[in-house]
């Protein structure tokens, strides 16, 4: 007797069970159906700059409005300070797919399609107003497009600020006073006849090597933006900063196309509009960046030189647009119409 009712308690602690199960499952499916929710993927984004970066607080919110557009069926995590490589790691592995997004510069960018080159071009806006209503319209999304054929996608433009010329030795008010100074540049030829064109010597040098060169005196200046003179201490060994924008390369926040082609039509406008919408949040972590380490320099002792009519620098310059004209004449033209 004893025997069976234990067989029964068991059998009804099984179908307990059962019951539960099915009723735990049958929760869980309504409330997917209920919100439309299905399996979420999770997707790897790159950025070489520390968490708190103008860049990286933009990946965030495109992260964010990513997962809002796509209701959950997308997150994306943000890996910043080059935990998956620096950039020229990073561009590879977006190739093969094995990363799905990465914010990049534009500047390597040039050797996958050579019209984002155009971008390099000095004094190429009239002012940031206008930049920015190029590279946030039509005219951006179809550079952007050029990076077709390499396996990545482009999305978005970011802020990289307007670079500038600083020195050791004295302020520089107009292109004449850049006569006869050693200038470090990016190891490119468009690099290099800029500063020749404004009549200074070009020097290419990797970047780490920058800070000594200026205290030896192995080179007379260089040109950066403000948070980069500033964190790279360069203000400490070369305090006259001529203000002058010469030139303003932006990030770009891409995809690999492995990724891209998974995506539905859908899922591709969302992903476009959450890039663009995140411009705005990225822009402005930029511009309070750009603002403090302005405040910082000269309170360091820095001597800003502001030029407020670069027409005779756009002058000076001539020859590079006599140069590259044939290259980049119709990108020109788009940009600054």
């Amino acid at each position: 007797m004893k025997k069976k009712a234990l067989t029964l308690i068991l059998v009804l602690l099984f179908v307990a069970m059962i019951l539960a199960a099915c009723g735990g499952s049958s929760e869980e499916n309504g409330s997917e159906e209920a919100s439309g929710s299905t399996e979420t993927t999770t997707l790897r984004l790159a950025e070489n700059h520390p968490d708190d970066y103008p860049t990286t607080i933009g990946d965030k919110e495109f992260a964010r409005l990513v997962e809002e557009k796509t209701d959950g069926r997308y997150v994306i995590e943000v890996y910043s300070g080059g935990q998956l490589g620096e950039e020229s790691e990073v561009l590879e592995q977006a190739q093969l797919g094995t990363i799905d997004l990465a914010r990049v510069n534009a500047i390597p960018l040039a050797q996958f399609s050579e019209d984002i080159g155009v971008l390099s071009m000095p004094y190429l806006f009239e002012d940031e107003e206008a930049k920015w209503e190029k590279l946030n319209g039509d005219v951006g999304q179809d550079l952007l497009a050029t990076l077709d054929g390499s396996n990545l996608v482009g999305l978005a433009f970011y802020d990289s600020g307007e670079r500038s010329f600083y020195n050791t030795e004295h302020p520089i008010e107009k292109p004449e006073d850049m006569a006869g100074l050693k200038i470090r540049v990016q190891n490119s030829e468009l690099a290099i006849d800029i500063v020749e064109a404004l009549g200074a010597s070009a020097t290419p040098m990797e970047y780490g090597e920058v800070y000594s060169a200026l205290q030896t005196g192995v080179i007379d200046g260089a040109e950066n933006n403000f948070p980069s003179y500033y964190t790279s201490n360069h203000y400490n060994v070369s305090p006259y900063f001529t203000v002058n924008g010469y030139q303003g390369n932006p990030e770009v926040l891409l995809a690999s196309e492995s990724l891209w082609n998974e995506l539905s039509d859908e899922d591709k406008e969302a992903f476009r509009e959450a890039a663009l919408e995140s411009v705005a949040v990225q822009r402005e972590a930029w511009a309070e960046l750009t603002e403090e380490a302005r405040d910082a320099v000269v309170e360091a002792g820095s001597e800003l030189i502001e030029v407020e009519d670069v027409s005779a620098w756009r002058d000076a310059v001539q020859p590079i647009y006599d140069k590259y004209g044939d290259q980049f004449g119709e990108w020109i033209d788009r940009l600054t119409e």
